[in-house]
């Protein structure tokens, strides 16, 4: 079955919960994911890269998920990340995905909007639903993105600018940043809050790893209703296939589904807590 995001976005806005929205590579990480999902009975958002939708193609990678999805009982849906390629977004349409984000945040207002009410235009001509980053959120994830805010807006503009677009649901700069915080960050949840308080758009909480249960919690009550993890993703599977192939090089044992078990092991494990975290554990 397919299932909207924004579905279980509102659903997560009527309820106080937020859905995780976690970033996968391959087939490993996809399933460790849903794995996990259906151990917390916990809708779900499977997301991709632009640069992991090119690397293994978007049929392939729809096929894949849609296999994945049938084996568990829980709502989710496939969702393409920070994506400015209009021809990546077009192929994403035409295989049917749940959702994408068109990153439009590297464009000057007018630009970003303009080109913003054409992607949606597109994608719901398809029955794909539109997530709208307009004011960059700092960091590079993945070859998108800058280490510094290029285009920051008022709240009334971006949710003005949102309604007049047509968009679905809406990224802002909330603080947080994609990638390892440094130090601690300079958290926005009353900015949610006011977006809250201007429109039913669910709003979404980009750079989740590395935050605190409290802090996580603080947005929630002030109505994200999703919140992306990518990180912590990409550094349990890495440090766990590094283990295990020092243990191979150390015993001289090389068996690549010894691999590819333990790297989906350590995943499923990493994202495990985010489902209590975020309050949608039981609600699948």
């Amino acid at each position: 079955m397919r299932y909207s995001t924004s579905s279980l976005l509102k659903a997560a806005q009527g309820e106080g919960y937020a859905v995780p929205a976690f970033n996968v590579f391959d087939e490993v990480s996809l399933r460790a994911v849903m794995v996990a999902a259906a151990r917390a009975h916990s809708p779900v958002i499977v997301q991709l890269s632009t640069r992991t939708a090119q690397s293994i193609g978007v049929p392939w990678a729809t096929r894949l998920f849609e296999h994945c999805r049938d084996e568990v009982a829980v709502p989710a849906a496939l969702h393409l990340d920070h994506c400015p390629d209009r021809a990546v977004i077009a192929q994403v349409v035409e295989a049917g995905w749940s959702s994408l984000l068109f990153d439009a945040s590297q464009l000057d207002f007018d630009q970003a909007m303009r080109q913003t009410a054409e992607v949606v235009e597109l994608a719901h001509r398809g029955g794909v639903e539109v997530e709208s980053e307009i004011e960059n959120i700092v960091g590079v994830e993945d070859g998108v993105g800058s280490d510094r805010i290029v285009h920051a807006y008022s709240v009334e503009r971006l949710v003005e600018a949102a309604r007049g677009a047509g968009v679905d649901f809406l990224a802002p700069q909330l603080g947080t940043a994609h990638g390892l915080y440094k130090g601690r960050p300079q958290l926005l949840p009353e900015r949610a809050a006011r977006f809250r308080e201007l429109s039913d758009l669910p709003v979404v909480l980009h750079g989740g790893t590395g935050l605190t249960d409290h802090e996580f919690r603080s947005f929630i009550a002030a109505g994200v209703a999703k919140i992306n993890v990518s990180t912590a993703i990409k550094q349990s599977y890495m440090k766990s296939s590094l283990a295990f192939l020092r243990t191979a090089e150390e015993t001289d044992a090389w068996e690549p589904g010894g691999l590819f078990r333990a790297a989906q092991r350590a995943v499923a494990e990493a994202v495990a807590p985010f489902f209590e975290v975020f309050g949608s554990a039981g609600r699948a």
